[in-house]
């Protein structure tokens, strides 16, 4: 199955897409990549999606990438004696370690790392900010708070605490237990959550040991600060706009997120928005026209793919959700403004020999009629190099490793094709060419550049370009072995 957009298209698993039959349709309609959220279900949920997505690959005979997604520490207060209170504004309000049940002026708030790191003036947002406390008086356990806006307070609702980096692990004991139970399935994505410091992001990619690549979700004030930092030790980022949205004003999202996708295209590395992008359609068939507005933005931004949350996960039309993200993604990419824009936004970088190869295969494609770009890559990096460049021909991407190729599904543009291993530079001209027409990407009256690194199966060697014709006839002889 051939895909005729560059962007990828990330769908969320759950209760309303856990059979064969739905798994099948959503890629039909054009998912690449399958979420899995270890925030909900229990692992044998979790196992029995994954055996379907890898039966639905092994079927269509295309890989697909699976991102398993942990849910990182949960802080929430306790419980009330009725349930609930009418918080007021204005009104004190005190947060404290003892475990009587709450009332009107007080609840439990069960982290002491909370209280260790509050000082006057810290912000304390409840359920998802629409309660904002501000935080006077405080100490190892308590903080005697002001109602700043006020509402409806209920047994454990979360908390966010933006103003601070808290003391915190970004792996609960649950996450270390989900994380080693995803690797074990084969997962190839790791989404951390809670990011708030690259050690984060050291500690999760100790604990998978090669089996996943690791992508920090950028959901914090901490991880936005130190967001370089981060994208240094991650393999992926996700704009995860929701909590981004709670713990910042909802006004500063929008460039947040632009500076987030800008930073990870520079360095090669994928990137996914997230969150509410179709949330209408959870209920509704079709979307708002805000929402296919905001899904055109992180598209014409150059993002590497657009997530479905609730929409395919619990929605009533989850087929319908990814289609009409298939389609919004077709309308833009077709856009002559889309190419201008996705070329004013290109980064240039020139620090190795990879990085020149690639740019002149992204020319050399644009001086002339050239109709794909096939790098061979052991790793994906040769692959995300050449995605960097959002060359306008595809990308065909050849590896011998299937974790490779479903790695590689969440990459701008990235047709990825399955090869046996190669020795001779010859023979993987020769399956290049093979890969585009039996794909449908050329004829034999066409041409492709072709990029690898030789000698072959050693990563980071790219060092050969060549511009080979379709036609195996005319394939030189004397073309280098």
């Amino acid at each position: 199955m051939r895909r005729h957009r560059n962007v990828k298209i990330v769908a969320t698993l759950g209760p309303a897409s856990s059979t064969y039959e739905m798994i099948r349709a959503l890629f039909e309609a054009g998912a690449d990549v399958f979420r899995l959220n270890m925030s909900h279900g229990v692992h044998e949920d979790i196992r029995k999606r994954h055996e379907i997505i890898r039966q639905v690959e092994k079927d269509l005979g295309r890989p697909i990438g699976i991102l398993a997604d942990l849910q990182g520490p949960k802080l929430r207060v306790g419980v009330f004696a009725n349930g609930s209170e009418e918080l007021v504004e204005g009104a004190a309000f005190r947060m404290d370690l003892s475990t009587a049940p709450g009332d009107a002026k007080r609840v439990n708030l069960p982290h002491p790392e909370i209280f260790a790191a509050l000082e006057a003036g810290t912000s304390l947002l409840v359920n998802d900010g629409k309660i904002r406390l501000r935080v006077g008086a405080c100490g190892k356990d308590f903080a005697d708070c002001t109602v700043e806006v006020g509402g409806t307070i209920s047994n454990r609702k979360g908390v966010n605490v933006p103003d601070v980096v808290l003391p915190v692990a970004a792996l609960s004991e649950k996450d270390r237990g989900d994380l080693e139970f995803a690797c074990e399935l084969g997962v190839d994505w790791l989404a951390l959550s809670f990011v708030q410091r690259p050690e984060d992001v050291i500690e999760a990619r100790s604990l998978a040991k090669g089996r996943a690549a690791i992508l920090s979700k950028i959901e914090k004030p901490a991880a936005v600060k130190a967001y370089d930092a981060i994208l240094q030790v991650s393999d992926g980022i996700m704009v995860a706009r929701g909590d981004l949205g709670v713990e910042l004003p909802v006004t500063s999202v929008p460039p947040i997120q632009k500076r987030l996708v800008r930073g990870a295209r520079a360095q090669a590395k994928p990137v996914i928005v997230a969150t509410q992008m179709l949330e209408s359609m959870i209920e509704s068939p079709v979307p708002t026209r805000a929402e296919v507005s905001d899904v055109a933005t992180a598209i014409y931004e150059g993002a590497d793919a657009v997530m479905l949350s609730a929409e395919s996960a619990a929605g009533k039309y989850p087929v319908e959700a990814v289609s009409t993200m298939n389609a919004v993604a077709m309308s833009v990419e077709k856009d002559p403004t889309y190419r201008s824009v996705i070329e004013a936004s290109r980064v240039v970088r020139r620090e190795s020999v990879a990085d020149g190869i690639v740019a002149a295969a992204r020319e050399i494609a644009e001086a002339t009629n050239i109709k794909a770009i096939c790098c061979f890559s052991q790793t994906g990096n040769t692959a995300a190099l050449v995605a960097r460049e959002r060359p306008h021909v595809p990308i065909i991407a050849l590896t011998p490793l299937m974790s490779t190729a479903r790695r590689m599904a969440l990459t701008w543009g990235a047709h990825c094709v399955i090869t046996p291993p190669q020795e001779r530079f010859k023979g993987a001209v020769l399956a290049a060419v093979g890969a585009a027409r039996s794909d449908g990407f050329a004829t034999e009256e066409d041409q492709i550049v072709v990029t690898a690194g030789v000698p072959f199966n050693v990563k980071g060697t790219t060092n050969i370009l060549r511009v080979a014709p379709c036609d195996e006839r005319l394939i030189s002889r004397v073309d280098p072995e």
